[in-house]
């Protein structure tokens, strides 16, 4: 198992080094994860390997959510006195980017000159 995380690891310090060095807007793990999946179509036999360690990650991919968790239960007296504040704060913050995205995707769709049936 210790030998297909670091397979796992090196593919994504590949995929930062081939996205760092050629100033690739793409980032890194996407990069070492194309790689990766490309390996796995020409050596079937390294995926059929990695399948139990890749699966037993994916299991336990929420144990990546407890931080967020414990950060939230840790600040609960926070959350009881400001929760409408931090509510409105996020509803408000939410809406104000997508907002800010759509008048981007607007008005570079006007400076690009891109008809409203493109």
């Amino acid at each position: 198992m210790i030998q297909n995380v670091a397979i796992l690891l090196l593919f994504q310090l590949g995929g930062e080094l081939a996205s760092r060095g050629f100033g690739l807007p793409v980032p890194g793990p996407v990069i070492g994860l194309a790689a990766l999946f490309a390996t796995f179509i020409a050596l079937p036999r390294l995926a059929d390997r990695m399948r139990e360690t890749t699966s037993g990650l994916l299991a336990h991919l929420s144990l990546l959510f407890v931080p967020a968790g414990v950060g939230v239960t840790a600040h609960l007296g926070t959350f009881a006195e400001n929760g409408l504040a931090l509510a409105a704060a996020l509803i408000g913050s939410t809406t104000l980017a997508i907002l800010a995205g759509v008048w981007a995707f607007i008005l570079t769709a006007k400076l690009t000159g891109a008809a409203a049936d493109d």
